[in-house]
């Protein structure tokens, strides 16, 4: 496929409020495309509305506050969208909550609150808005997976069935779009800086001695900076690439996954639970 342009073109982005979905938002003005930004938050998405009108005058921006857990929200999402917009060039699926617990320690809506968020939403908008990006010659599409869509690590149950639920979808898609002149990239992101720690969801059954250990753990990975992913998925649009890992955290878990595909979880289960009780430990004690 022929390099994907950014200038001119519409993109849609969901997620756009804070971490990677604000520095796509950035990235993507500063690349001359004009925006449909997406997010839950209202009052922080207003705000990255009102940088970018600051600093990219020239660029036409629209939001949508939706909670996309609800699938008429979602269709309402799509709706509007294919209204204003009948032919796009970007979609970009990177909206995403997390819950920790095991999976007896969730509940059914709390797992599946998980599963709307993160794979119900993109196959939803991806499914509607496919006739603007096939109105679009050379449209991109982007799914957002997660270290956690090559991995799966006790604890993550929900979160790593909708990441990898979407990897999936996003290599059927690979295939089944390119006669369409449409690329689609799969995006693994590792430990990447943003609120998803802060963020994210707790199961009802998850012990209250557990959470704040599990939390600290999970933080002290988000080491990556979320404007340079944000560079990297971008340069990955432009370039047409199918499939892209973002810092060491995420490619040294692939290629364990792919080198010893059933040892490697022990090796995961081994470095977590040293972490956890390391963050139990009280401060001073060295384990």
């Amino acid at each position: 496929m022929t390099p994907y342009v950014f200038r001119g073109r519409t993109a849609v982005l969901t997620g756009a409020a804070s971490g990677i979905g604000e520095q796509l938002a950035y990235g993507l003005a500063g690349r001359g495309s004009n925006l449909v930004l997406v997010d839950v938050d209202g009052e922080r998405l207003a705000t990255v509305a009102q940088r970018l009108g600051q600093v990219h005058p020239h660029v036409a921006v629209e939001t949508i506050v939706a909670d996309l857990s609800d699938r008429s929200a979602v269709d309402g999402v799509a709706s509007r969208v294919l209204t204003s917009y009948p032919s796009l060039g970007l979609l970009i699926n990177n909206a995403g909550i997390a819950l920790g617990g095991r999976f007896d320690q969730v509940t059914v809506d709390e797992f599946e609150t998980v599963m709307n968020v993160n794979f119900r939403a993109p196959m939803l908008l991806t499914h509607a808005l496919l006739p603007a990006l096939k109105a679009a010659p050379g449209a991109h599409l982007v799914n957002v997976s997660s270290l956690f869509g090559l991995i799966a690590p006790a604890g993550q149950s929900a979160y790593s069935a909708s990441k990898f639920a979407l990897r999936g979808l996003s290599q059927a898609l690979h295939s089944e779009l390119a006669d369409d002149g449409i690329g689609v990239t799969t995006v693994h992101p590792g430990g990447i800086r943003t609120r998803i720690a802060e963020s994210a969801l707790v199961g009802t059954g998850v012990p209250a001695e557990e959470v704040e250990p599990n939390q600290k753990v999970f933080a002290k990975l988000l080491t990556f900076p979320a404007d340079r992913a944000a560079r990297q998925i971008l340069d990955a649009v432009g370039k047409r690439k199918a499939r892209l890992l973002i810092a060491s955290s995420a490619k040294v878990p692939d290629l364990l996954a792919r080198l010893l595909p059933v040892a490697h979880e022990r090796i995961v289960r081994a470095a977590t639970s040293a972490s956890v009780s390391r963050a139990r430990a009280p401060q001073g004690v060295a384990r």
